[in-house]
């Protein structure tokens, strides 16, 4: 089959997060759900390309057994988001996932709230990305739309970058165009730099198409927006029509 223009990561922390506010202390228990290993495989059935997930040093959701269990289950790819601390660094070496981003991590947010500051953290990133790609995993940086940021993560070695879209999400009209444009002019850098351009954060089927004048997009990260459609339609059915969307943008 032709690859298509645009890949699908299901982020799946948020089905892990329903299974938290019951079983965090009783995770052996036979009645511990929704499982992870299940979402990610029924993502995997409907088209999802690769599977993320985030192992916060707080381990709020995703636990250090679920991605092992991920990475020796799942038939596409796994992408594991971390902050950069020797702890979660050490796991990811071990696990091997395919795919790492690096994220900013704030133990009083809810979600990630913007983008990784590579420019200001230069030092202290480059050895990890260098001891990812050594060990054989792709690293991308989250970051917001700047161009500073762009080309710092290109300096210390960076594969990809995954532009944060949660300023585009949240606002509309004359806002929302300003972020395109930022948007746009960062994924021209970073394609010229020759960064391979993913975006995440806050996407669903209603923004999408006002995402589609930014070039060069590789892979979305989606997760809050399927897990919630979910809820009426079903994991694979919110898969698919996430895809159905996704393949109308055009590079």
């Amino acid at each position: 089959m032709p690859q298509p223009n645009l890949l699908l990561g299901v982020n799946i922390d948020h089905v892990v997060t329903l299974r938290q506010a019951r079983y965090r202390s009783m995770l052996e228990s036979p009645n511990a759900e929704p499982s992870a290993l299940e979402a990610a495989l029924t993502a995997e059935a409907a088209g999802a390309h690769s599977i993320t997930v985030h192992l916060r040093a707080d381990r709020r959701h995703i636990q250090d057994d679920d991605v092992q269990l991920l990475r020796q289950k799942i038939g596409t790819k796994l992408n594991l988001e971390m902050g950069n601390t020797r702890e979660i660094l050490d796991i990811a070496l071990r696990v091997r996932p395919d795919f790492v981003c690096m994220v900013p991590e704030n133990r009083e947010e809810v979600t990630t709230e913007g983008g990784l500051d590579v420019a200001g953290q230069r030092d202290a990133l480059r050895g990890t990305v260098k001891a990812l790609n050594d060990n054989g995993t792709r690293v991308s940086m989250f970051i917001d739309p700047d161009l500073d940021q762009v080309r710092a993560s290109a300096e210390i070695g960076a594969a990809m970058i995954e532009l944060h879209t949660g300023t585009f999400a949240n606002h509309t009209g004359a806002e929302r165009a300003a972020e395109v444009a930022r948007l746009c002019d960062a994924a021209e850098l970073g394609h010229t730099l020759g960064l391979q351009i993913n975006a995440g954060h806050g996407l669903t089927t209603r923004n999408l198409p006002d995402l589609w004048a930014v070039p060069h997009l590789a892979e979305l990260n989606i997760g809050h927006h399927i897990v919630s459609r979910a809820v009426f339609i079903g994991l694979r059915e919110a898969v698919r029509e996430m895809l159905a969307v996704m393949a109308t943008y055009r590079d």
